[in-house]
């Protein structure tokens, strides 16, 4: 432990990296305050930007942007009744009316607080838990692999962004895209159409690239003449000691429970948010004021939107399992420059893990200062105009994915999926789904196959593995336990 502590306090002993972090915690939040784009969007803008740098600077850069970009959606959500990021959708429920009422201080101060808490939290977790994960993933092997990344696919159908079936169709067709370039032990040649740039398959960069900026772009066209209503702030009264009495225990709460929601596979911010709001009314004495200024109902929200990207980080970097969109980008950015996800991460790299949790654990208190005396001014990058915006990140979207490998095939990648992105979207689809599927899709053939040569081709021998079972058995459950319920309550009735 004295070594992990030492290895995170080192960062700031590294003045390059300190600014970087400090740079970049100011771009986060710019990046979250702009209706949009969010941390996901952010992140896969970044990465092609981050292959010149050390993979310690490069991975404290994307998560620093996770972690501030997700806090800062609550300023648009509380100044504007818009989310800069889904994760703040249920801030907008209590924030904007407790900013009407003239308490636009008061709603963000709340907001900052319980953000900072809910993060430094997670990153304690994270911390302690992801090498005691570690050291229980040293028993997997392929078959348990195998099962974890059909359990990951199977939590998709728990994201609430696009309902259960749509989930798990973008999730099979992520793994489909997976397929595409030589089969991994013949070289046999799939869904290349004689395109031998695809040998190796799908780069990740380009794709994630499309899918969340480019579509985002689209998305964004039909809004360019969207007027939104926004709250003057004269003057920024900061929360009492009082609101602070008020909100402790709904911050711890949802402090536990937005680490355990990031922790599990596939699910992330937004899922924590919404159960850390209703949570937070459930156990409300004054469930009368939900909806119209509740500052619990501000602090259940961002404290568990915020827990979740701590939590998150643990079965990205343990098992290579992304625990979000954004955490599925930095899932990427670690593969790119070398490392390795998964117990040896802990063994061999130590020093580089704890620095990026040193990382996060600095860009939490940054941006609790940055809340706290300049939601004023960030809150007026927001009303930037559309018009001015898009074209940026269409340029800085193109370039990314240009800069990968210098190739022109990505560029049509990336664009071939803005609009794939696009369409899903507009039909109801979420692209997470997609990002999730197109990541595991690799590690479930690639196991499934190591699995039988194990075997000698007997596939049932994967069912007599205890924890290969037990992950199976989830994923069972997961998806089909609520038409089982539902089975159950017909008969009852």
């Amino acid at each position: 432990m004295i070594d992990a502590l030492q290895a995170m306090g080192s960062i700031l002993f590294d003045p390059y990296l300190v600014v970087l972090i400090f740079i970049t915690t100011v771009l986060g939040v710019m990046i979250g305050v702009l209706p949009g784009l969010g941390a996901t969007t952010g992140a896969a803008l970044l990465l092609p930007f981050t292959l010149t740098m050390q993979p310690v600077h490069a991975i404290a850069v994307l998560a620093t942007i996770y972690v501030s970009a997700t806090f800062a959606g609550s300023i648009t959500a509380i100044l504007i009744n818009t989310p800069g990021t889904s994760a703040a959708a249920a801030t907008t429920f209590d924030g904007y009316p407790l900013a009407q009422r003239g308490e636009a201080g008061r709603a963000l101060g709340i907001a900052v607080v319980s953000s900072t808490i809910g993060g430094v939290f997670s990153v304690i977790v994270l911390c302690i838990a992801a090498p005691m994960l570690a050291r229980v993933a040293y028993e997997f092997r392929p078959p348990e692999y195998f099962a974890l990344a059909l359990f990951g696919l199977s939590m998709l159908a728990s994201i609430s962004a696009g309902g259960t079936v749509r989930n798990l169709i973008g999730g099979v067709f992520g793994v489909w895209l997976a397929t595409i370039g030589a089969e991994p032990t013949t070289g046999i040649e799939r869904f290349m159409f004689g395109n031998y740039e695809l040998y190796e398959g799908l780069a990740f960069v380009p794709v994630f690239i499309g899918l969340f900026a480019m579509s985002e772009l689209l998305i964004q066209s039909n809004r360019v003449n969207q007027v939104v209503d926004k709250i003057t702030m004269k003057a920024v009264k900061l929360p009492s000691r009082d609101d602070y009495r008020r909100i402790w225990k709904t911050v711890l709460r949802s402090c536990g429970i937005g680490t355990f929601i990031g922790i599990l596979p596939a699910e992330g911010a937004t899922v924590a948010s919404m159960i850390g709001y209703a949570e937070a009314r459930r156990w409300s004495k004054n469930k009368e004021e939900f909806g119209k200024g509740a500052i619990e109902g501000i602090a259940g929200a961002e404290a568990a939107n915020n827990a979740a990207t701590g939590g998150a980080m643990v079965p990205t970097m343990v098992l290579g399992i992304p625990g979000s969109g954004t955490t599925a980008v930095i899932l990427v950015g670690l593969m790119v420059h070398g490392l390795r996800p998964g117990p040896y991460l802990f063994t061999e790299q130590v020093d580089t893990v704890y620095q990026i949790f040193g990382a996060m654990l600095l860009a939490n208190l940054l941006f609790m200062a940055m809340g706290l005396y300049a939601s004023k001014l960030f809150a007026r990058i927001s009303l930037v105009p559309l018009q001015l915006l898009w074209p940026i990140v269409f340029a800085l979207a193109t370039i990314g994915a240009y800069a990968l490998s210098s190739s022109l095939l990505d560029v049509w990648i990336a664009l071939i999926f803005g609009v794939i992105g696009f369409l899903a979207r507009r039909n109801g689809f979420a692209v997470a789904p997609i990002a999730v599927g197109l990541i595991l899709g690799e590690m479930v053939e690639t196991n499934f196959q190591n699995s039988l040569k194990m075997f000698d081709g007997d596939w049932w021998q994967i069912l007599t593995q205890p924890l290969a079972a037990l992950f199976l058995v989830l994923a069972f459950l997961g998806l089909f336990s609520s038409p089982i319920a539902n089975w159950f309550s017909r008969r009852r009735s």
